[in-house]
């Protein structure tokens, strides 16, 4: 049968893309950069996956706009009891313009650039990771008979129900689903958050993917990536003191766009240690807490507490949101 693409929403992606993309298109929206796919593997995608076909879902998603019910739905997300999105912004997304992406494959891997402006090329990352982990997938998959393609999908929701009942033993535990970027497919996304939110909706906070927050009535989850602060250091690159400011530079702007209700400082851009040394007093008071995505999750709780601590600041109304490899 003849497969539906991949992507057929523009919502269909991470919700700290569009936090971030508004943050970009009030302030930055010119400011030209290139994002490109590195393949952190040791599979040869390009031996896998078709070029026809990894170019026909580009295109796809390349064409897409919001609609109106997806831009209804994003006006009414709050933000310190406001408006999260102005109306600005809003017809930007429906009218967008999404740049070209140049592909070619070396040495059985593809590589993938997507260079523009900031405003419009931020949107491609979400969607190109998963239009590629979907298309590898599918690949791995297309020879499978009937008998296999039920054992490969009992074995998924297995997993699932025991991952449920494992949570379930500890229901102080909270935790967001955030899966697009890396996941099987779409298809098995949406199962997998459906079933979340009817089997475990107490722990359940929401879901990074804006469409399936839409679909399932979930808050949509995301706050800022790492790309913010590798742009800024771009931006300010005039001297190695310069570079340095530029990480302060976005948590304030950061905390002037959106305040309380986003303050989620992702601390591992240039090391936690810089970090711990670079945030002030008045930004740790602040912000709500920070978000750990790399090296021992003990380790980084341990640093969190006494740095707050070292601020007289207590470490108990303060959140700890790692993301980094959790069994």
């Amino acid at each position: 049968m003849k497969q539906q693409p991949i992507i057929t929403s523009f919502l269909d992606s991470d919700h700290y893309k569009f936090t971030m993309g508004q943050f970009v298109f009030n302030r930055y929206r010119d400011v030209p950069v290139r994002y490109a796919f590195k393949n952190r593997t040791k599979i040869r995608l390009a031996d896998v996956i078709d070029e026809k076909d990894l170019r026909r879902e580009l295109d796809v998603f390349q064409g897409l706009r919001a609609t109106a019910p997806e831009l209804d739905y994003l006006s009414a997300l709050k933000n310190n009891g406001g408006r999260l999105y102005s109306n600005n912004y809003l017809d930007f997304l429906g009218n967008i313009q999404m740049p070209d992406y140049r592909l070619e494959v070396k040495d059985g891997n593809f590589d993938v650039k997507f260079p523009g402006r900031w405003a419009e090329a931020i949107y491609w990352e979400t969607p190109a990771l998963a239009i590629m982990n979907e298309l590898y997938y599918r690949a791995l998959t297309k020879d499978f008979d009937r008998e296999q393609l039920v054992s490969l999908f009992a074995t998924g929701k297995q997993r699932l129900d025991d991952k449920i009942n494992l949570l379930r033993q500890s229901p102080d535990i909270r935790y967001l689903e955030f899966g697009t970027r890396r996941r099987f497919s779409k298809a098995w996304q949406d199962y997998v958050v459906e079933t979340l939110k009817r089997g475990n909706p107490s722990q359940l906070t929401g879901t990074s993917n804006v469409a399936l927050a839409m679909k399932y009535g979930l808050e949509p989850k995301g706050t800022m990536a790492h790309e913010l602060f590798m742009v800024m250091s771009g931006i300010m690159h005039g001297s190695d003191d310069e570079i340095r400011a530029s990480h302060g530079q976005v948590l304030r702007e950061w905390w002037d766009e959106y305040g309380n209700d986003l303050s989620i400082a992702l601390t591992d851009t240039y090391g936690s240690d810089f970090f711990f040394r670079d945030m002030d007093k008045e930004q740790a008071e602040e912000w709500k807490g920070l978000r750990q995505d790399s090296g021992s999750i003990e380790l980084f709780g341990e640093k969190q507490i006494r740095f707050y601590e070292d601020k007289g600041i207590d470490p108990k109304k303060k959140l700890f949101v790692p993301s980094d490899g959790l069994d």
